[in-house]
């Protein structure tokens, strides 16, 4: 005879995996929720601005006397800058610390380098921004000579730090899920330990690590007062990571909370939100798939 659980216990798995699904459908009404508010919001915009403006226009300056413009280009642009600077400096440092805490370090090490990782990652943005201010600013400034140094190069190392605790998790997961069999194989075929893990592991958990990118370029692409503290927040079109910019995070932080309510200035934040919401979703929603598949594999 099939064993069979008692009352209870199935009572108790049942209110388990209701919970559960309760949980994960809040979840989806929120996300839902938030974009809803921001079509809805966003809509008037359209009807007072020409979308063309919006997307092909660099010029924002929604307090002129003479015309009133909302070209957000300029601004997509300085985010897209900042977040590739970000993961061209957090990829490279990332992978490799986190081959070291997955292959090279001893249990000793290891156990002191996974929660200094994580405590990375509790570091509020204001201490980190402060650290762009007082700290990286001035050397950039100093080290190729610009009059300072409150530029898209700032903001980038910043991000880049910031987005580096998710990286290195991810990738040490990711290089962790490697099966023991390729690096044996490797080592008896006479390659070195670096050998293993430059040409067999990194490889072989590149879905992952790709997975772990994506999720830290999220992360970068969508925070909000490190690059307002340290980015210099002009609003012209950047030709240089080492000019400032005025990222669309920036621009919301700085408008929304003077904004007179209804007004196109109003709504075309809103749009500005939408856009930022839309490029964050598509992002981790990549990276979730190449995890998925991964996982598959």
């Amino acid at each position: 005879m099939k064993n069979r659980l008692p009352l209870s216990k199935k009572i108790k798995e049942a209110l388990i995996h209701g919970g559960f699904l309760v949980n994960a459908v809040l979840v989806i009404l929120v996300l839902l929720g938030i974009f809803v508010l921001l079509i809805w919001t966003s809509l008037p915009a359209f009807e007072q601005i020409p979308l063309k403006e919006f997307l092909f226009s660099s010029n924002w300056n929604p307090t002129s006397y003479v015309r009133e413009s909302y070209g957000m280009l300029s601004m997509l642009v300085s985010s897209l800058l900042v977040t590739l600077g970000a993961m061209i400096f957090a990829v490279p440092i990332s992978i490799g610390a986190a081959a070291f805490i997955s292959d090279l370090a001893s249990n000793r090490v290891r156990e002191i380098a996974k929660p200094v990782v994580e405590i990375l990652a509790s570091i509020p943005s204001v201490v980190i921004g402060f650290i762009g201010i007082t700290l990286i600013g001035p050397s950039i400034a100093k080290v190729f000579d610009l009059p300072d140094g409150l530029n898209a190069v700032n903001g980038s190392i910043l991000l880049g730090i910031m987005a580096m605790p998710t990286i290195i998790s991810l990738t040490e997961d990711a290089l962790k899920s490697v099966p023991k069999s390729y690096t044996e194989a490797s080592l008896a075929l006479g390659a070195t330990k670096w050998q293993t893990i430059i040409r067999v592991r990194i490889p072989a958990a590149s879905s992952g690590i790709i997975a772990a990118t994506m999720l830290g370029m999220g992360r970068a692409i969508g925070e909000t007062m490190t690059v307002l503290m340290a980015t210099g927040c002009a609003g012209a079109m950047p030709n240089s990571l080492f000019d400032s910019v005025k990222t669309m995070t920036s621009v919301i932080a700085i408008e929304l909370g003077e904004v007179a309510y209804g007004t196109a200035h109003y709504y075309a934040l809103f749009v500005v939100g939408l856009a930022l919401f839309l490029i964050t979703f598509a992002v981790n929603l990549a990276a979730e798939i190449i995890f998925n598949k991964k996982q598959k594999r």
